[in-house]
């Protein structure tokens, strides 16, 4: 009887027999409250991509390809001011820079010794302040070898579900009175606050969102355009850290 051995270097272990189930469960664990919290917040992006003159098709890839709703602000606005093509590249490069620290902090939660490069590339593409939250909340208890295809699930769930509302909104924008557009894009930051408060299990976490929640108004003041969420994020979680570590000490 011939028997099937998994390649060495394949990304989903001999132990487990198929990564669906993970995968469906990240579905439907992003089905409900995640996509229609991004739902929300894309709207007026298909909004703004029709005002200045482009289709519907151009605001839908732009959510699929960048992935970040500032970043498509800045995208469709610079187009609609005329600036050059490689100064909105580098741009978008600069307002997408926060999301390196969350790279950072939750790839090596998926990665194991058999995961190839290119597998991480991909996984870091899905990477946004959504599946962020959601992934260093919902992936620890889960084994190490369903976390890739559950995180995949989730992440394609929330994806799909914001380029259909970017299209969505590309016709139905003009339609909403300007105080529930605002609305809308105000839902996103109430859920990435609500979400970051329920994975909060330790004293530091706490202390990062308290600190965080304090330097907001001094951080949006004074910081750079486009770079007060990465400073207060990493400069106040640093902190926390700092501060969580002498407290160790000091015990």
């Amino acid at each position: 009887m011939a028997v099937y051995a998994m390649p060495s270097d394949s990304v989903f272990p001999p132990s487990q027999s198929s990564p669906w189930p993970p995968f469906r469960a990240g579905l439907r664990a992003a089905a409900g409250v995640p996509a229609f919290m991004l739902m929300c917040s894309l709207i007026g992006v298909g909004g703004l991509c029709r005002d200045i003159g482009y289709p519907v098709g151009a605001a839908i890839l732009s959510t699929f390809l960048i992935w970040a709703g500032p970043a498509q602000v800045v995208l469709f606005g610079s187009l609609a001011a005329g600036v050059a093509l490689p100064a909105i590249a580098i741009a978008i490069s600069l307002s997408s820079v926060r999301f390196v620290p969350m790279c950072v902090s939750i790839l090596p939660m998926m990665r194991r010794p058999n995961t190839p490069t290119w597998m991480m590339l991909i996984l870091a593409h899905y990477v946004a302040v959504t599946a962020w939250v959601e992934g260093m909340r919902r992936l620890p208890p889960l084994p190490r070898e369903e976390r890739i295809p559950y995180f995949l699930g989730f992440a394609n769930m929330v994806m799909f579900a914001a380029a259909v509302a970017t299209g969505a909104g590309y016709f139905l924008i003009a339609q909403l009175p300007p105080p529930l557009a605002a609305g809308l894009l105000f839902t996103t930051p109430v859920y990435f606050t609500v979400a970051l408060a329920a994975g909060a299990r330790q004293l530091i976490d706490w202390l990062a969102l308290g600190l965080g929640f304090a330097s907001a108004p001094v951080v949006a003041l004074y910081a750079p355009p486009g770079m007060d969420l990465l400073i207060g994020g990493v400069g106040m979680g640093t902190l926390a850290y700092v501060i969580h570590r002498i407290r160790r000490r000091m015990a």
